[in-house]
């Protein structure tokens, strides 16, 4: 294979495709050195670099963002190596102090942590077990988990030091999360930090399950129920049918963001409070907007229909956070269904109706298409919002929702495994997608004989169709080039 080669995609909408291939060849561009003072220079470009939003003038810096890091590793596992999902990742663990500290920010050039007065710890929502997790089952690296874990654990002490209360839950500054100007005055207890501390709680437990250490598996399981019975019991609110942020006295403050969502991914609700949570999300007065899903409910009397940051702009980072939560209560087709409408979206602001160029944005408005505004404290628009060529979350729309939800695929490479999600057939599939020195296609057409898919392998795995309240079918499938009929299972 030439290394070059990324995997195709086949999709019946070939905009869909399209936007896959321009992404990943977009991406070199945000490959920078940090030896480069100006990013326009060609020696800034390297895959020796790291993932980072080129600076548009020259009092930029190129910084390292703990929140799109992490982020990020989602669809670069999916490079075929032509791009290291963990270089940033590992970039902030060498960085870690000496008291376990890993910042959110840091400025590439010097080194230095980038500290705001809002967030003077530096601290960001703590999730690297959750992309470890990750990129173990796109990689099958158990090495790595061996070897990142001290780093990890020295972390997440530094976090219960340093933010955890008497009432077991963590007072963090919600700018933690990136929203930076979202109406979330006087939380104490943000219900995003709180949930990202069970999910890379649960996530080390199973990162311990991996290493064969029940101690480590047990202790961080045991701190994941302890979160989750307190975000329950203190941050749902039964009549909103939603959670909250609290203040100091631990009182429900009544704004609903998106981070109202992060439980999902969590699993923290039950099924009932999942039901009433997930309702909104098709609810036009909250988050239930034509381009899903607005930061901020669209009954805040704060909501902008012109997005206005994180008072209604649509982050492709928050689509994939819900959508994934989605898929922990097996909402495959809600999950599906939003995420190619959010594609829709983020197409017409690549190719506007109107024949202006177009380019991939970091915000989107919620109501209509185009790209979110936002207004500075002189009434005037803020110069460079929403952010062009943002391809560190652009991609978890274009590259992650296209394999994981609109084709549908869910890989493992430690279990040797490949599911496929689908509602129903269409002519869609995966080339030559490298996993771990093992090349496979698959693809589904229509043929004389009925409904194909064919593959191609190098290696056996387990394959699992499942055409979703229709039928589903393990087979293994061997090395070479083999062919099913979906009528014959």
């Amino acid at each position: 294979m030439n290394k070059k080669d990324f995997p195709k995609i086949h999709f019946y909408d070939q905009d869909f495709v399209d936007i896959y291939d321009k992404t990943w060849n977009w991406i070199a561009s945000s490959w920078l050195t940090p030896k480069v003072a100006d990013s326009t220079s060609p020696e800034a470009v390297s895959k020796d670099g790291y993932f980072v939003f080129p600076p548009t003038t020259p009092q930029e810096k190129l910084v390292i963002d703990q929140f799109e890091s992490i982020f990020s590793s989602f669809f670069l596992v999916y490079s075929n190596k032509n791009y290291e999902a963990s270089q940033n990742l590992d970039y902030l663990y060498d960085k870690q102090e000496e008291n376990g500290a890993i910042r959110w920010k840091y400025d590439l050039k010097t080194g230095e942590p980038i500290l705001d007065e809002s967030n003077p710890e530096g601290i960001g929502l703590p999730l690297f077990a959750w992309a470890e997790f990750n990129l173990y089952h796109k990689s099958a690296n158990k090495r790595r988990i061996k070897e990142v874990m001290p780093v990890l654990q020295k972390y997440m002490t530094w976090i219960d030091e340093t933010f955890k209360q008497p009432n077991g839950l963590y007072a963090a500054p919600h700018q933690a999360s990136t929203m930076f100007n979202s109406p979330r005055d006087g939380t104490k207890f943000p219900v995003d930090f709180n949930t990202a501390m069970a999910i890379n709680s649960l996530n080390m437990s199973s990162l311990g399950d991996i290493l064969n250490d029940k101690e480590l598996s047990f202790q961080f399981k045991r701190n994941y129920f302890s979160l989750k019975t307190r975000i329950n019991n203190l941050m749902w609110d039964d009549e909103t049918g939603f959670y909250h942020d609290l203040d100091e006295d631990g009182n429900k403050l009544p704004h609903k963001t998106i981070a109202g969502f992060w439980p999902l991914l969590a699993e923290i609700p039950n099924a009932d409070k999942a039901d009433l949570l997930i309702a909104h999300l098709s609810n036009p007065k909250t988050f239930g907007t034509d381009h899903p899903f607005p930061t901020l409910s669209a009954d805040s009397a704060e909501f902008s229909a012109d997005g206005e940051g994180f008072r209604g702009g649509v982050y492709p980072e928050f689509n994939f956070m819900v959508i994934k939560g989605l898929e922990k209560y097996q909402q495959y087709g809600l999950a599906r269904e939003c995420a190619i409408r959010h594609l829709y979206f983020v197409l017409e602001s690549l190719s506007p109706a109107d024949g202006s160029k177009g380019d991939l944005y970091e915000s989107y408005l919620p109501c209509k298409e185009g790209i979110a505004r936002l207004t500075g404290s002189d009434g005037q628009p803020v110069p460079g919002f929403p952010r062009k060529h943002y391809l560190l979350s652009i991609g978890l729309s274009t590259i992650a929702l296209m394999i994981e939800n609109v084709i549908g695929l869910e890989i493992s490479l430690p279990r040797k495994t490949v599911d496929w999600m689908i509602p129903n057939l269409e002519i869609m599939g995966i080339e030559k997608l490298s996993l771990k020195r093992n090349l496979i296609t698959i693809l589904s057409n229509k043929s004389p004989r009925g409904w194909e898919i064919q593959m191609e392998s190098e290696k056996l795995y387990y394959f699992t169709i499942n055409i979703i309240d229709q039928k589903k079918k393990t087979l293994p499938i061997p090395s070479g080039k083999c062919s099913m009929l979906i009528d014959k299972l």
